[in-house]
């Protein structure tokens, strides 16, 4: 630098005009898709390197027993971690009544414009594997459709707001304010959620859900939000600490959908349960279906 001075002071002495240097462009401000992006990949890798987002679904240092997993499904199943069309008010701790699907559910993936092809067709794979499992473990007719959907997973990101705006118009024309600024406008902590809906003389039977992935995830936090709202939006509305090796549990542990969870899916949906049942009703039921789950039955 103090050579490239000096020759310029030189020219100058000898009456020669040399234009002065451009000065460098500012770097662009990432837009808000870009910095997202570059924060959840940052997590991602954190979480990574601290052991968590696991995808082997738990081992020998996970064990569980009937007893844990009846009183996980209690905790899981009956208690809500938020008071619906209420943003992130967090719900009391008090019990409700048990929540499922009465009808067939129909999945289906919508992206924003935002959203390139590639990661849409990993989107579409990662789904045509995971709901035939739900359907499986539940015994519950679950299916995938591109045409008329109750249950609407939109992979979008902040850059496709307007296009969220409209969707919402129709999916969720009488959601709260609230609710509406979760989906447009969500802390980056929020990574994903699900609202399901109910209808009818049957409030705790749902018939529809409406499902926000958000499009900047990298690939694995992206797979996990698809199954865990997915499988809450089923009816496994809550999270416990208690709750291990299991992906309704904040600790982020796990990134994939457990046996254990299929366990409270399969739970969730047997017919010894009844939609609208307390949870000291469904009590003496849960320990006979955990052991027949775990198969360690009476």
């Amino acid at each position: 630098m103090g050579l490239t001075l000096s020759l310029l002071a030189a020219c100058e002495e000898a009456g020669v005009s040399i234009p002065a240097p451009k000065a460098p462009k500012p770097k662009p401000v990432p837009v808000e898709s870009e910095r997202l992006a570059t924060y959840y990949s940052q997590v991602q890798a954190d979480l990574l390197a601290r052991g968590l987002l696991r995808t082997d679904g738990g081992g020998p240092d996970t064990p569980f027993t009937p007893d844990m997993l009846a009183r996980n499904f209690e905790q899981i199943a009956f208690y809500d971690e938020y008071v619906l069309d209420a943003g992130l008010e967090r719900a009391a701790a008090t019990p409700g009544q048990l929540r499922r699907w009465e009808g067939p559910v129909r999945v289906n993936l919508e992206f924003g414009p935002s959203v390139p092809e590639s990661q849409r067709a990993t989107d579409r794979e990662t789904l045509a594997a995971y709901v035939p499992r739900l359907a499986r473990v539940t015994g519950h007719p679950i299916r995938q459709t591109s045409g008329s959907a109750n249950f609407h997973v939109l992979v979008m990101g902040a850059n496709d707001r307007a296009t969220l705006e409209k969707r919402l118009d129709v999916l969720l024309p009488n959601a709260s304010p609230q609710t509406r600024a979760l989906f447009t406008n969500a802390p980056r902590s929020i990574y994903c959620f699900v609202v399901a809906q109910s209808a009818g003389s049957t409030p705790n039977a749902y018939t529809s859900a409406v499902a926000l992935i958000r499009a900047e995830h990298p690939d694995l936090m992206r797979k996990s939000c698809l199954q865990e709202e997915i499988a809450q939006g089923l009816g496994l509305t809550n999270d416990s600490p208690r709750a291990r090796p299991s992906i309704f549990n904040d600790d982020e542990e796990f990134a994939l959908l457990t046996t254990h969870d299929e366990m409270l899916l399969g739970m969730l949906y047997d017919p010894r349960l009844a939609i609208g049942m307390s949870a000291e009703d469904a009590r003496p039921v849960l320990y006979i279906l955990a052991r027949e789950q775990t198969g360690q039955g009476f």
